[in-house]
């Protein structure tokens, strides 16, 4: 364990000693599943309380007009929740952004709903770590900064969106306005394994639906005046899964279509996600699905549409994320914090925010584990280890600015 300045440790004192523990039971009493508006709703009023407390004024930001495709092909609307957004200091010599998520993958229908003390250090509940306990990091040291005299030299900006764990199409603009100028970034997802290794370089992602309309018949008398749109599909599957190389994966997730064995199918909807290593894959993957709909609509002699993107794009490891890692990794160190990191297959908020230029660790959250599933926990010490890491990371950047 390194020696730390008077400065550094009242920080990381300040911030160990917030009482994470009962905002984390608060919060994740209340089921803030990504689609259930209401528990979004009172998710986000709390959450405004909580971080009026900080100099500068919270504001609930109304989301950005998203549509899904439904089963039968038809555009709806989709309902999101609002995003919490704070600017302190925008004047400041040193500019951060600090992001997180309210929502979670339980919807209000779920059977997990409630909080369980598994043994005297692991709590398990639905958004513990994923991620109502690294949003209670994030304020912890968030207001030890405030209590600092290294304050008048950060100014930041938070955003806590409401739709991350379904891609953030509501909030990917109001992420992308927020890195604009910012040093660096801090994502309070969960660490990526239980003993507080860090997620590092992150494949892009895309979801898309492809809407297939062809033309029916009779499946006895005239099946040759019939366009099959179930087949059409089918072949697009297979052509979309040949895609797969190093650096690329495509995940055929759902087909809806079809109807009476005696109809030659008219319709058909395809669901599938792609995750590419790096911008270059990402570039060809995109080029390759447009020839693959050419080809398939052509041969099959149907119309496709395509509905998506690759809403997350690829978080590749960059010099100047190599030196924020460092950076972790050494404030991590004088805490008596080994810190690690190693690639990860999953996506987050950490993908916008690197497509803008900014360098993020994304997973300066607790340590936990088993997230998005009944078995979730928290490991409770973690909130006062990793509000002290992020403090005296604050801390670190302040210094490196002055």
């Amino acid at each position: 364990m390194g020696e730390l300045t008077a400065a550094e440790q009242f920080l990381v004192e300040y911030a160990a000693s917030a009482p994470m523990l009962d905002q984390v039971q608060n919060w994740a009493a209340i089921n803030s599943g990504s689609g259930n508006l209401d528990g979004l709703n009172a998710m986000a009023r709390l959450l405004a309380d909580a971080f009026a407390g900080l100099p500068g004024q919270p504001q609930l930001v109304e989301p950005a007009p998203v549509t899904a495709i439904d089963r039968e092909g038809a555009e709806r609307a989709v309902g999101n929740g609002r995003h919490l957004h704070l600017a302190v200091r925008p004047s400041a010599p040193l500019q951060l952004l600090f992001t997180g998520h309210m929502d979670t993958v339980y919807p209000a229908d779920h059977p997990f709903q409630q909080l369980a003390w598994r043994e005297d250090d692991i709590l398990n509940g639905p958004g513990v770590a994923d991620m109502k306990g690294g949003i209670a990091v994030m304020l912890a040291a968030l207001r030890a900064l405030e209590a600092s005299p290294l304050s008048a030299r950060v100014g930041y900006e938070v955003v806590i969106n409401s739709d991350e764990e379904v891609g953030s199409p509501a909030s990917a603009g109001l992420l992308a306005q927020a890195a604009r100028g910012k040093r660096a970034a801090l994502t309070y997802e969960p660490s990526a394994l239980p003993d507080g290794t860090l997620a590092g370089a992150r494949p892009g992602s895309g979801n898309f639906s492809f809407i297939v309309s062809g033309r029916s018949a009779h499946a006895g008398r005239n099946p040759q005046d019939g366009r099959n749109a179930v087949v059409a599909a089918a072949d697009l599957a297979l052509r979309l899964t040949a895609l797969i190389e190093p650096g690329l994966t495509v995940n055929v997730a759902r087909m809806d279509g079809g109807g009476p064995n005696n109809v030659v199918p008219d319709h058909a909807v395809l669901r599938v996600n792609l995750r590419p290593a790096t911008p270059e894959l990402q570039a060809k993957a995109d080029s390759a699905i447009t020839d693959a709909v050419t080809s398939v609509a052509t041969s099959h002699d149907v119309a496709i549409h395509r509905h998506g993107a690759f809403g997350r794009p690829p978080k590749p490891m960059t010099p100047s994320l190599e030196q924020l890692f460092g950076l972790v990794a050494r404030a991590g160190a004088d805490l008596g914090q080994p810190i690690s990191w190693q690639p990860s297959g999953g996506v987050c908020d950490g993908n916008n925010i690197a497509a803008c230029g900014v360098p993020v660790v994304d997973t300066m959250g607790v340590r936990g584990g088993a997230i998005h599933s009944a078995e979730e926990y928290l490991i409770v010490s973690s909130l006062a280890e990793r509000a002290a890491l992020s403090a005296l990371t604050i801390a670190r950047l302040a210094q490196e600015a002055a």
